[in-house]
């Protein structure tokens, strides 16, 4: 078992350094895509190789090993010497955690990995989400497949029909909050990616679990950007990210079990 955690801990590493990939690129393609043309170099997950970012110059392989390399090179870049965000390696310690963890509580299985990939998939989302207030479908619309897929396989205990239900309520329920909300103020208060991520956790933790979710993240999203607005670090157009907040509510439900949470609402 002592091995199965050692080598899920490498394979986080691993993944999380991919992470910091896609929390990089992900928004930048995305935006891309509505400026593309004949001549635009190819940019994706993939290409251009990596590269520092402020003096952009390419990396050699032993720059990109997954933590080691940023106390290597003392938090900066070998070339300019620039000072090289503390988040990299955070994503890094905290994805080979998040995986590490599920294997130690689920088994080197696909249960394991299935509970690992979920949590690491809300870390991307969420972190982009805060930095750049979009929710990429690559990420949601995997979410909910790969719940959807491993409730049908029988990696999950919950039942496919309950997933499927979880998707549908998930996505309804935000879309239809959203529009009122439009038509009552003028404003929108949500984008489409919060209805898909809501979706994606009801895949995973089905129906039952949405109402919890979404109240635990409205307290805890209204409370922060309460705290926000009185210590003046709110944006000018006063929009606090919800996408944060509904993965952490998700990931909340689904440690504590949703039937501990029925009990205590007296369901």
């Amino acid at each position: 078992m002592t091995w199965d955690i050692a080598l899920a801990f490498g394979l986080g590493l691993v993944i999380g350094s991919f992470v910091n990939v896609m929390i990089h690129r992900l928004p930048r393609m995305i935006m891309a895509d509505t400026h593309t043309t004949v001549t635009t170099p190819r940019f994706d997950l993939c290409q251009p190789a990596s590269q520092c970012p402020h003096c952009h110059t390419p990396l050699k392989v032993w720059h990109n090993v997954p933590l080691l390399s940023f106390v290597w090179l003392k938090g900066r870049c070998y070339f300019c010497q620039h000072r090289i965000s503390p988040l990299y390696p955070i994503i890094e310690l905290a994805t080979a955690l998040i995986w590490s963890a599920s294997v130690w509580y689920w088994g080197f299985n696909a249960t394991g990995f299935c509970w690992a990939g979920f949590v690491t998939t809300l870390l991307a989302l969420s972190v982009i989400d805060w930095q750049t207030t979009l929710l990429p479908d690559d990420l949601t619309q995997t979410l909910v497949w790969g719940g959807l897929m491993a409730c049908a396989l029988g990696w999950l205990a919950l039942p496919l029909s309950q997933s499927v239900w979880g998707v549908v309520m998930g996505y309804v329920s935000l879309w239809s909050i959203a529009t009122v909300f439009e038509h009552l103020t003028g404003k929108q208060g949500m984008g489409a990616g919060d209805f898909k991520l809501l979706a994606g956790l009801g895949a995973w933790l089905g129906p039952l679990a949405l109402l919890p979710v979404v109240m635990l993240a409205s307290i805890s999203g209204a409370s922060v950007g309460l705290i926000l607005k009185f210590t003046h670090r709110l944006d000018e157009d006063g929009y606090v990210p919800f996408g944060p907040f509904l993965a952490t509510a998700g990931l909340v439900v689904a440690v504590i079990d949703i039937d501990v949470i029925a009990r205590w609402m007296g369901w």
